[in-house]
């Protein structure tokens, strides 16, 4: 195995995000389908959608340079009835994590963690049925925490449940926060709603007050280094919980990587579609390169001239102006 490939900013890349299908269960208010926007079609698989083979061929070859973790996303990448399957066949040197909505691990969380999953996050935007109906327009509330459960048992843990701050989710957060405090085995990852992405500005909270809210009530706080992140352990008020702050039970952390050079300037993943194109970026669609069909010596290529492209979304792609608001870098218009 070669070393990870540096692109012109000096960021290796130790990670790719690979979205099986577009096809979803749920119909999320804020979803942009992996920076594709809104394109989720029927439920049965389109024949442009990519293979396993495909996928397994391409992780093979990425392994030769250095790509030590893969994350299967979609859509919901339960649907793909092959996800056993080319989790079993990513190579071995390979940390495999999936990113679901939960309802269908009841009956596959055992299978996965056999096959090779090693970690799994699950989409959980609120406790409350009703609230949890409104922000993904489905009705398995009940299924999803019977989801999480079926994983812990599966020895999954710790389950990250993901949660998109936004309006609609912002009355939820304290709750959400309690609830992993009390339930060993469950961290909580609090995820920047991306209006760029979603079209929805008005939607859009100021993420900076969740990081001081966490502040005043965490018992301690750590900073990843990747992407300079921070997280935020925070001990139950439940004297009758087993969880405490001394591992990894109510442990909360913060993605923010709107208008943030510096979460861009830590990225080491890139991304392949689930019509099996790849780029280097979940911001932009100006940078795709079909993968479908190609030979190993090809899909190398392709790879290399991926990685040599990629440039932080914001800070390179886009600059501030002297007024202060984000503007398209001219050097990449035409490019």
């Amino acid at each position: 195995m070669s070393e990870p490939l540096e692109d012109g900013f000096g960021r290796e890349v130790s990670g790719v995000r690979i979205s099986l299908t577009d096809r979803c269960n749920f119909d999320c208010i804020y979803c942009h389908n992996e920076g594709l926007g809104d394109t989720r079609g029927p439920m049965e698989p389109s024949d442009d959608e990519i293979s396993a083979d495909e996928v397994v061929r391409f992780l093979e070859v990425v392994e030769e340079f250095g790509v030590e973790k893969v994350k299967f996303t979609g859509g919901e990448p339960m649907l793909r009835a092959d996800l056993e399957e080319i989790i079993r066949r990513t190579p071995d040197s390979m940390e495999v994590s999936v990113t679901t909505n939960g309802t269908f691990l009841r009956g596959r969380a055992k299978e996965l963690k056999a096959a090779g999953l090693e970690r799994v996050n699950v989409s959980q935007d609120a406790l409350d049925p009703e609230q949890f109906a409104e922000v993904t327009k489905s009705g398995a509330y009940e299924q999803v925490l019977d989801g999480v459960d079926a994983a812990l048992e599966a020895g999954l843990a710790p389950v990250k449940l993901n949660m998109v701050v936004f309006e609609h989710t912002a009355g939820y957060i304290e709750g959400m926060v309690e609830h992993v405090a009390e339930h060993e085995g469950l961290q909580l990852q609090l995820i920047e709603y991306m209006p760029e992405l979603t079209g929805r500005p008005e939607w859009n909270i100021d993420i900076q007050r969740v990081h001081d809210w966490l502040a005043d009530i965490a018992d301690r706080i750590e900073v990843r280094q990747m992407h300079d992140r921070k997280r935020y352990y925070v001990s139950s008020t439940d004297p009758d919980t087993s969880g405490d702050n001394t591992g990894d039970c109510g442990m909360v952390e913060i993605v923010d990587p709107v208008e943030n050079p510096t979460f861009c300037a830590n990225c080491h993943r890139v991304r392949l579609t689930h019509e099996g194109y790849l780029k280097g970026c979940l911001n932009r669609n100006d940078d795709l390169q079909s993968m479908g069909g190609l030979t190993r010596n090809e899909i190398r290529e392709t790879f290399r001239a991926v990685v040599e492209n990629r440039v932080p979304y914001y800070g390179e792609y886009l600059t501030k102006a002297e007024g202060g608001e984000w503007e398209l870098n001219e050097k990449y218009l035409g490019a």
